[in-house]
């Protein structure tokens, strides 16, 4: 145990104003869990460091929580994890931290900070310290240590004598089996306020699950700030212990496994399958997969173990424009790895954006064209955003008009739009591509099975069914007042 513990407050900021949270259509659907802090705030606790969580998107009102907690244990730190839409809260949030404690130090982390680095603590007073990349050993080392150890910490940016210094990269966790478990009981009302999107998942209480960091691939459009180039992975039996643990401390029915890509060590997948096939758990789970990377006998082996969903990254149906951004731009390939996942027995659900670089009227229809022929239930059509640390990022301007303003950078806007469209065009091309899904028979008579499927889903969709036919109608995740 670590002589010299310090009280921390990790924060997840929410990014907007609290007064519309209530009517954001984005939370009503889906409120995850924010995995990384829980697991930041167990590896902290495990060096024998106090640590409380306050979730700003599953309580949006807590700024008084956030004050309250400041002026009653004065912790030594308050971190915050960010995004780039909720880095300008993050530093409100800081400003007036310190204004009950003059001497809290504000840590900030995630991929927004740690792709922009220096400029964050150069242009933004309230930030003390960057974590760059992974954050348990990092920080673990900075709330260990004073600030005359700060200069010898790699993974950090500070400043000293005016200037923001950052000490290099940390060399990434090599084995992520030795990390314990998130801490979930941090996190307040966990898990009957968290829940998946809706109709993605078949019971009741469910949760998120990260079994792995990094993503092999080098798509044009993801950023890299924090795990950079590196894959690592959890066990097979380290991912059915966590499952266990879920099952009986939470009674957790449901796990979506958030990770980039869940299937590219086969031999990891077949063990964990056939470890909830021997000795089941009462639990179902969804997972993202790559093409490259499934095949029939693995995924009826899936279906077994209780895989009940699988994303796939679609991105476009324009195979000239996806080449553009993604390696193995292969749509024959990719239908016939659809239809494979359908044919086991697990819902496909699609994942796409519209408004990459390049991107035209003509390719989103071919894009709507070839989605809508294949047996996809589901999908996510995200609004293309340029993100620092993207490879996009430092030549968007020269691709089409890219305003920059953070607070909006949530997939939810187009804040780029690619030369010879207008942003109007692509409002209306988008809100076409969802109607044009929810509109055909199939897809109808799919979500007409969730009243047995997914019940949960429907209870959730009927006592906000104002806010989504809203939605539907004007494509505004927020309800005006």
């Amino acid at each position: 145990m670590n002589l010299t513990a310090r009280r921390i407050l990790l924060v997840h900021p929410l990014g907007y104003s609290s007064d519309v949270a209530q009517q954001d259509i984005a939370r009503k659907a889906n409120l995850m869990p924010p995995l990384g802090l829980a697991s930041i705030a167990a590896f902290l606790a495990q060096e024998g460091h106090t640590v409380d969580i306050i979730d700003c998107f599953a309580h949006p009102d807590s700024d008084n929580r956030i004050r309250d907690y400041v002026a009653t244990y004065q912790p030594a730190f308050i971190g915050f994890s960010c995004t780039t839409s909720s880095f300008l809260d993050a530093v409100r949030l800081a400003e007036m931290a310190r204004e009950q404690h003059p001497d809290i130090v504000a840590v900030f982390g995630g991929a927004h900070v740690s792709a922009l680095k220096e400029v964050v603590l150069r242009d933004y007073p309230a930030v003390d310290l960057v974590v760059v990349g992974e954050g348990e050993e990092t920080l673990a080392e900075v709330v260990s240590s004073g600030e005359d150890r700060w200069p010898q910490i790699k993974g950090i940016v500070y400043r000293a004598d005016g200037n923001a210094i950052f000490n290099g990269y940390r060399e990434p966790i090599a084995d992520l089996d030795s990390l314990p478990f998130p801490a979930y009981d941090k996190l307040e009302g966990f898990p009957e306020v968290y829940s998946l999107p809706i109709f993605n998942y078949p019971k009741a209480p469910n949760s998120s699950c990260i079994s792995s960091r990094g993503c092999p691939y080098a798509c044009s459009y993801c950023d890299r700030s924090v795990f950079r180039r590196t894959f690592r992975y959890n066990s097979a039996d380290y991912l059915y212990r966590h499952l266990m643990y879920l099952r009986q401390r939470f009674g957790i029915r449901h796990v979506n496994f958030y990770d980039d890509q869940f299937t590219f060590n086969r031999k990891r997948v077949e063990e964990f399958c056939q470890r909830m096939i021997d000795e089941p758990l009462g639990m179902t789970f969804n997972c993202a997969v790559r093409a490259e990377h499934i095949d029939p006998e693995l995924l009826h082996l899936m279906k077994r173990a209780g895989c009940w969903m699988a994303s796939l990254g679609i991105e476009s149906g324009d195979e000239e424009l996806l080449a553009q951004h993604r390696q193995n731009a292969d749509l024959d390939m990719l239908a016939s790895k659809i239809r494979q996942i359908h044919q086991a027995g697990i819902r496909v659900k699609g994942l796409l954006m519209i408004g990459l670089p390049g991107e035209t009227e003509e390719s989103i229809k071919r894009s709507m064209k070839y989605v809508f022929r294949l047996p996809v239930d589901d999908m996510n059509v995200a609004k293309f955003t340029p993100f620092p640390g993207s490879p996009l990022y430092e030549k968007i301007h020269e691709l089409g008009t890219f305003e920059e303003d953070w607070e909006k950078m949530d997939c939810m806007h187009f804040q780029f739009v690619p030369h010879g469209m207008t942003r109007e065009r692509l409002e209306r091309l988008f809100i076409g591509f969802y109607k044009g899904h929810f509109s055909r028979n199939k897809v109808i008579w799919g979500y007409i099975t969730m009243l047995w499927k997914s019940p949960d889903s429907w209870r959730r969709f009927i006592c906000n069914l104002g806010s989504f036919l809203r939605f539907a109608r004007s494509n505004d995740r927020m309800e005006q007042g």
